[in-house]
């Protein structure tokens, strides 16, 4: 029986994942903060399903999880933890963006490396490290940090898939970049998306598509890869400032 390995599993695109890899017949590793919905999920699944409750903002948790799993065959790592902040730079709360930052990019980071060389060392496995379209963009103003953070999803996905190709690696990685998904994204992190937003499970049905394929950026939804494609048509400045009206629309 296969194993996923799925972060942030216990909502959204991370508990969408976990339903559907189920359907396929996989073994599931979970995890999460909140283990009641775990449990739950755990019900309603029928393959075997190992739940591990951790704060990926913190950065011996990230490790602890490591060395929990660390004889564990993974054929698939979903790389979900991951939530956003809007408001005006000044303004935001410290904190908050620095906890994002954390689980967004370290948590991110310690997990892809940590599962990437066990893969690596086995000789298969694909990682999925969930971006954002907001990775694909040069600056969001009014979510500025979020942004960012996304933008290194990106960044470190495609560098990795480059030195994994060259070295003849059997292992594979992806960075799946939706726009607006319904989850509860919006509510944690206070916005009203200006734009329609897609269901959790169109999301996954794509992305899962994508792994199949071997893409390296999965662009969920017709909308955004049009989006994708006019971002290189766009001068920079003209694209950040049409980036920061559609996010101040995201404020309410």
């Amino acid at each position: 029986m296969k194993t996923a390995l799925i972060t942030g599993a216990t909502s959204g695109i991370g508990m969408e994942f976990a339903r559907r890899y189920a359907a396929k017949g996989y073994r599931l590793i979970i995890t999460g903060r909140r283990t009641d919905r775990m449990e739950q999920l755990k019900e309603e699944l029928e393959v075997p399903v190992e739940i591990y409750s951790y704060d990926l903002g913190k950065k011996k948790q990230c490790f602890e999880l490591l060395e929990a799993i660390k004889d564990e065959d993974i054929d698939i790592f979903i790389n979900n933890a991951g939530f956003g902040l809007a408001g005006a730079f000044l303004e935001t709360d410290i904190e908050k963006e620095v906890n994002m930052i954390k689980v967004n990019d370290m948590a991110m980071h310690i997990l892809f490396k940590g599962i990437l060389q066990k893969m690596h060392e086995n000789g298969h496995g694909h990682i999925l490290n969930v971006a954002s379209s907001a990775g694909l963009l040069p600056a969001g103003p009014y979510m500025a940090t979020y942004y960012a953070s996304k933008a290194y999803v990106t960044s470190l996905t495609r560098a990795v898939a480059m030195e994994l190709k060259e070295m003849g690696s059997s292992v594979k990685v992806s960075a799946l970049c939706p726009g607006p998904v319904d989850t509860e994204f919006n509510e944690r992190a206070d916005v009203v998306f200006a734009l329609k937003g897609i269901s959790a499970n169109q999301c996954v049905d794509e992305a899962i598509r994508g792994l199949d394929a071997g893409k390296l950026i999965i662009v969920p939804s017709f909308t955004m890869k049009l989006a994708a494609i006019f971002l290189h048509l766009v001068p920079y400045p003209i694209l950040v400032k049409i980036t920061g009206r559609q996010q101040k629309k995201k404020l309410g």
